[in-house]
């Protein structure tokens, strides 16, 4: 794949600025209960007149949805797009209302609190799932400074829910682009002991830091980059996914941890199993969640 395929992908908002401040009013005025109301409308909308949309949602429901054409894969299509529209609600409620308007249960806190007592730092790693800055909200409970490798684009209208209170970030954002000082910024992070949180299932960079694996039946590409960092420095990954469980719940589960061997082989196939592994994980969680999987890039593109 070349580079230019590699970045195709956008994170910004497909919404304008006054569509996002007419949800946040929404929120202000009716809170959750109204704001939920409007999704129905806007994304019938996306899902009627703007079938470019549409077909990103097939990347991943055409995979794990096969045997589904015509209305049915319609119906898929519109409730993976509600569930999403639903998160980002959510998102910016914990940012307007405060984080007390969700609740978030983290029954996995001790397993990972004993994984830093270990004193090697802590890479987490998320996915495209869920409500993912419900995990960011809840990781203060670890009492260590938090990194996030989080790409931001230029101009982009959405806000993260720290935002809203025109606060400072509650961690610290680590640029993925900017190579080579992005990597010394986490290697020195994570000999401080501090957490590191990465997405599993979405590339940055260049042919040396991604692999195909099998991902729902087909070869699909996954990053490497953290996996060469815990062999690197020690520091287990633990694999932690967001799920939404009611109106206003959420739950934060440990799927697994993950531990690199010092590195060897620098050959990027020696990674290939921890790779699989995560995405061993990953696959588990969509069978059981099919609609809270969002991340609407085709890494299956050859």
């Amino acid at each position: 794949m070349t580079e230019k395929k590699a970045r195709s992908w956008s994170s910004r908002s497909i919404a304008s600025r006054w569509q996002h401040r007419f949800f946040y009013a929404a929120i202000r005025l009716g809170g959750r209960r109204l704001a939920y109301f409007f999704t129905y409308p806007v994304v019938g909308y996306y899902m009627l007149f703007r079938p470019d949309l549409r077909r990103r949602t097939r990347h991943y429901l055409g995979r794990r949805f096969p045997e589904r054409f015509g209305l049915a894969a319609f119906a898929d299509s519109f409730r993976l797009s509600l569930s999403f529209a639903r998160v980002l609600v959510d998102r910016a409620i914990v940012g307007i209302l405060g984080p007390d308007s969700l609740d978030v249960q983290f029954d996995s806190y001790e397993q990972i609190q004993k994984l830093l007592d270990q004193g090697s730092g802590l890479i987490l790693m998320n996915a495209h799932v869920g409500c993912w800055q419900a995990s960011m909200s809840s990781l203060h409970m670890l009492q260590r400074p938090v990194h996030l490798l989080i790409k931001r684009e230029p101009g982009d209208v959405d806000r993260h829910y720290h935002e809203h209170q025109k606060e400072a970030p509650p961690y610290n954002i680590i640029d993925p682009d900017n190579l080579p000082a992005s990597a010394v910024e986490i290697v020195g992070a994570l000999q401080r002991g501090e957490i590191v949180s990465v997405m599993g299932d979405r590339v940055f960079g260049n042919d040396r830091n991604r692999l195909r694996v099998p991902f729902l039946g087909q070869e699909a590409i996954f990053p490497v980059g953290a996996y060469k960092i815990a062999a690197a420095t020690g520091a287990p990954i633990a694999v932690l996914f967001s799920r939404k469980t009611g109106p206003r719940s959420y739950a934060l589960e440990l799927a697994g941890v993950i531990h690199v061997k010092p590195a060897e082989d620098r050959h990027l196939d020696s990674l290939r199993p921890y790779v699989l592994q995560f995405v061993q994980y990953l696959e588990e969680y969509v069978r059981n969640n099919p609609y809270q999987f969002y991340n609407f890039h085709d890494i299956w593109q050859k």
